[in-house]
């Protein structure tokens, strides 16, 4: 396969940005994305040229280190899959391919295709912790969960935090990362005792942040590579509501103080 590249570069966050265009010839079909890139940057070392900066770590869909908009979409044109598990047998021969960074505010480009998504850990640093014992392994069955929670909060805990969300919607919002954050432990037992302070801190981070507000546009769930639902958005939005409107009563039956 013949490729033509058209790619982001930028030396430094203080930098202006410009696309540069690249002919990659040999590309195999079945080489990932990224294996690409690495030939790509082969032939740029090879040439005395500076290699394209992304950032990868275990190129198995599960560390969301793997942050590219291919063509317009972010991880690129296949659902529910990220950059590293995308192949080349996915485009034409002789295919031009547009490659930038995630593109937010909230997520300063620090070099080519890497971005700053620090701005993920300080609202996940947000949400604190669970009251939980420390001692010896609980019995599984002595809390009884429905499996259609069990379900629904495995579905939320899929989130690996890559940031397509926010590089899909139009507004820049981290809405469907938080709620999916949230909700991985409102939904459970022990997530009970923090669960409203839980909430208004990771909401009131994710705004003090600069993410853009959700508009109900979708587009988050269509490129997410997880396939979370924005249906917890929504669940996020009456908890958070509640966190702020009334008293609520956590698990153990205490008032939590506003």
């Amino acid at each position: 396969m013949k490729i033509h590249l058209h790619i982001w570069r930028q030396e430094s966050p203080d930098k202006k940005g410009r696309m540069e265009s690249y002919d990659l010839d040999g590309v195999e079909p079945d080489m990932s994305f990224l294996e690409m890139m690495d030939v790509l940057n082969e032939k740029l070392t090879g040439e005395g040229q500076s290699p394209v900066a992304f950032d990868h770590d275990c190129r198995e869909g599960v560390c969301g280190a793997c942050s590219m908009v291919i063509n317009g979409q972010a991880h690129g044109p296949k659902a529910t899959t990220t950059t590293c598990q995308l192949y080349m047998r996915h485009f034409k021969d002789g295919a031009e391919i547009y490659i930038e960074p995630f593109r937010s505010g909230a997520f300063p480009v620090l070099r080519d295709l890497m971005v700053d998504r620090s701005a993920f850990d300080r609202i996940i640093q947000a949400g604190g912790y669970i009251s939980n014992h420390s001692g010896p392994k609980p019995d599984p069955n002595s809390i009884p969960i429905e499996p259609a929670v069990q379900e629904s909060s495995l579905d939320a805990a899929s989130c690996i935090g890559c940031g397509a969300c926010v590089a899909a919607c139009p507004n820049g919002s981290a809405m469907l990362f938080t709620s999916a954050k949230v909700s991985h432990l409102g939904m459970l037992p022990q997530g009970q005792p923090e669960r409203f302070e839980r909430v208004a801190s990771m909401v009131d981070q994710m705004e003090e942040e600069g993410f853009g507000s959700c508009r109900n546009y979708a587009e988050c769930e269509a490129q997410c590579p997880k396939g979370i639902s924005i249906a917890f958005i929504g669940r996020m939005n009456a908890d958070y509501l509640k966190s702020k409107l009334i008293e609520p009563v956590d698990g153990r039956g205490k008032m939590h103080a506003q």
